[in-house]
Order: C-alpha cells, then structure tokens, then sequence
C-alpha cells in the first residue's frame, strides 16, 4: 500500500498536514529558538528560547493552536497527557544574574539563570537547593518556595514581570501607600480588587493551618506578618507554571532565607486541600489565566 506522501508525489500534490505540525512549522518559522517535538499521540515538543520574543510567539500560536504553554524543568511535573503542550525550557541565552549596582544587594535574574550560580552568588535563600534547577522551575516549585503563612517576603522576591496568558506583561512587586506600580497595568488593576476579596473570604481562613498554607497559590502573601510589606510577586511562589509565564525577578539578598522546616515533612501531617482550597485556587488561577493557556495542574501535587 503507498503512503499518503508517496501518492502525494505521484500526484503532485502535497500531504494535508495535521493542525499539530501545522503549529510546529509556524512556531519554527516564528521562533529564533530550537524546537524539538516528541511526536506523541496528542502533540508535544519542546522550545528552547534564545529571547523573550521567542515566548511571546509561542504564546500567541499556543492560543492560536489550542497547545498548553508548560513550564520545563519543574520537580515533579505533572503529566499533561490530555492534549498538546509545548514545554519550553529557559535556557544559557536567558541566564543573566547581575547585581542592580555595585553596592546594591538586590540581583536582577532571567528565568534561566540556574540555582547553583545564585548560591554562588551569596543569596541565602538558595542554599541546599537544587544547583541544577532554573531560577524559574524552582520558583515554580512548591516544595522549594514553602514559608509559613505570612513569611513569603522570606523568599527575597522583590519583583517580577510575568507573561500573563491575554499578552499582558505585569509587573509584579510591593504593593502600599508608597508603592502604587502595580496599579500601572490595567489588567492588574482589575486583579488587585478581587484578590484581596479572596483572601478576605472565610475559604482563605480555612486554608491557614497553625503555620501551614495549604492552598496552591500563596494568597497569604497578601496579609503578611507584623511589619511585613504586601509583595504582589510573592503571589507567584510555588505557583507551578500555572499563572503565568516569569521573564525576570529581582531578589534582596538582605531579606532572603530558606523555608524553615522540610516540606515533605510539612506536607505528610497536613489534611490535604479541601473544597475550600480548590473553590479559592480556581478563583486565582481565573484571575491569572482566563484562557486556560498554562497546564491546570503543573505538579503532581
């Protein structure tokens, strides 16, 4: 029997290409980066970027295409086996790690930027912590990024510009009378408002256990402790590659340290998410991707 490329080339007419390979020869074209596709069942390949201006292509075809927009690299990823994902992985060409001054303790860092060279660096918050990990996957990672409840400004987050799933790019960082940037972004405007409703909410109480958080996305980044700063970015803590997509950060060294206790530890006493949890994660990630265009579930847990 001849293959359907063969017919083609004795009839002289090209093969119909299938909507995923329609997607990859648009993302080749679109992208500097290098694409490699997996050729699974459902679709799946992954990008590595040499620019931000590769993600933004991919996003805008992923939306397009009706392909999941994943995060490469996160610890115990989940499976994303129900349709086609692009994983996309940020690599050397996105890895600057730079002080903002010479006498300045905050470090401006690209998502690719790996864990071993933070440490090296000096940010303390990063000891004992994965050295082959990307900045951005450990961000993801909820293991990693496990304060106590009200104690996010432990991760020496000061900023973040997230790639949100509409294009908006929000810059993300303090948030108070003497700091109204956020307010800048209109989109983050009308994100601002129904977040701190969330975390007003009684479902937000009942997801505090004694020093515990246990929902997936750090609300309580919005009530931090005593003399504690609202910190927008601290919303992307350990937020799985479900929110957005992280194209830089700035850390304060001076206010960094690691998450007190083992989160395998903290994780094996704790009840598990209720309703409670799911019904307030739905509402965050409504907020932050409308479109479902990042995975729903980053990580296994």
């Amino acid at each position: 029997m001849q293959s359907p490329s063969r017919r083609a080339f004795l009839t002289g007419r090209r093969p119909e290409r299938s909507p995923w390979e329609t997607f990859l020869a648009r993302l080749r074209r679109a992208a500097q980066g290098t694409v490699y596709d997996f050729s699974t069942e459902a679709g799946s390949a992954r990008l590595v970027p040499v620019h931000m201006q590769d993600v933004y292509q991919a996003r805008s075809l992923c939306v397009e295409h009706g392909v999941t927009l994943a995060l490469d690299g996160i610890p115990s990823a989940a499976r994303l086996d129900g349709g086609p994902v692009l994983w996309v992985e940020p690599g050397s060409a996105m890895a600057r790690c730079e002080r903002l001054g010479p006498d300045d303790p905050r470090w401006f860092v690209q998502p690719g930027c790996l864990i071993g060279d933070l440490e090296q660096a000096g940010l303390p918050q990063f000891r004992d912590q994965p050295p082959h990990l990307t900045v951005a996957a450990w961000l993801a990672d909820r293991r990693g990024c496990d304060w106590d409840c009200g104690d996010t400004a432990a991760s020496g987050l000061a900023h973040a510009m997230v790639l949100l799933s509409d294009g908006t790019q929000a810059n993300l960082g303090a948030f108070g009378v003497d700091n109204r940037k956020p307010l800048d972004n209109l989109r983050v405007q009308g994100m601002i408002p129904r977040l701190f409703e969330l975390v007003s909410a009684p479902a937000a109480e009942a997801l505090r256990d004694g020093a515990l958080w246990n929902g997936r996305y750090r609300l309580d980044a919005l009530r931090p402790a005593a003399g504690g700063t609202v910190n927008l970015a601290h919303l992307l803590l350990g937020h799985g590659g479900e929110l957005g997509w992280v194209e830089w950060m700035v850390f304060d060294g001076r206010a960094g340290r690691l998450a007190e206790r083992a989160y395998d530890l903290r994780y094996g006493r704790r009840p598990g998410p209720g309703e409670a949890a799911a019904e307030t994660d739905r509402a965050v990630r409504a907020l932050f991707d409308p479109d479902g265009v990042f995975p729903e579930r980053g990580q296994q847990f």
